[in-house]
């Protein structure tokens, strides 16, 4: 879950000024965690609590009205009553690491991703994203290989994973819908050899980095293990008390997660 935050972190100043290099500061000037961090941490305390997702998506949100939510989002968070709204976008694959991380088989983390998304985004395609996201990280932190995971996750959801970081970069732009964010994403941890060389993949295709960071950083922690020591540290500077409280909960009830 840390490298999903930190990735979001990362890619923040890069999403209105997107870059096509891997040659950046990691945590460039006026990095902060956005939208992806805080309802990251919601669906952590909604597993952490055992309450439902929206409750724990609405109360945590609407805590941080100014994190860069979509108009839409926006109007949900404001409600009384939210309901779905049918979405495809990619919130619903950037929030979803913890399920990967939390729970014990592939069935429970199809079925939780998907009502983590249906909250706001029951479009098929909003659900898809998200189950593919933590289908990944479970695969990842349960020791599948990356074919392994390439394989399952390109067939069951059919998404083309067999493309390299160097052929989608060139004529990859802003995308905000899961179908054209969460394949990349993936594509961006496949060709990677370190958790920070994933993150910089992500970013450096150009498109809506923090949350391409954020999707990429969390299956790549669950792959290569703890995310280094300098850039937990630099999370925990940057997260406010009561994000970094439930975040360090989560580490510490689902440690394979830290």
């Amino acid at each position: 879950m840390i490298g999903a935050i930190a990735g979001d972190i990362i890619g923040s100043v890069y999403e209105g000024r997107p870059i096509k290099t891997k040659d950046f500061p990691l945590f460039g000037a006026g990095c902060a965690f956005t939208d992806d961090t805080v309802l990251t941490v919601a669906v952590a305390d909604a597993i952490l609590r055992g309450r439902p997702y929206e409750q724990s998506v609405h109360e945590i949100g609407r805590r941080y009205p100014n994190a860069g939510y979509g108009g839409s989002f926006i109007r949900w968070l404001r409600s009384r009553h939210p309901q779905p709204y049918n979405s495809w976008g990619n919130g619903s694959a950037m929030r979803v690491s913890p399920v990967g991380f939390a729970f014990e088989t592939e069935d429970d983390v199809l079925c939780e991703a998907e009502k983590s998304a249906a909250i706001s985004h029951n479009h098929p395609e909003g659900i898809k994203g998200a189950q593919a996201t933590a289908l990944a990280v479970f695969l990842a932190r349960t020791g599948r290989s990356k074919a392994e995971i390439r394989e399952q996750i390109g067939r069951r959801f059919a998404y083309d994973l067999d493309r390299a970081v160097e052929e989608i970069r060139p004529d990859y732009s802003f995308d905000i819908s899961c179908q054209g964010t969460v394949p990349e994403a993936i594509v961006a941890f496949l060709d990677s050899v370190s958790y920070e060389d994933a993150v910089r993949n992500a970013i450096s295709l150009g498109g809506d980095s923090d949350t391409l960071a954020c999707i990429t950083g969390g299956v790549a922690e669950a792959f290569y293990g703890p995310v280094p020591g300098r850039i937990q540290a630099k999370v925990q500077d940057i997260l406010t008390p009561d994000l970094l409280e439930i975040t360090e909960a989560f580490c510490r009830e689902y440690p394979r997660g830290n």
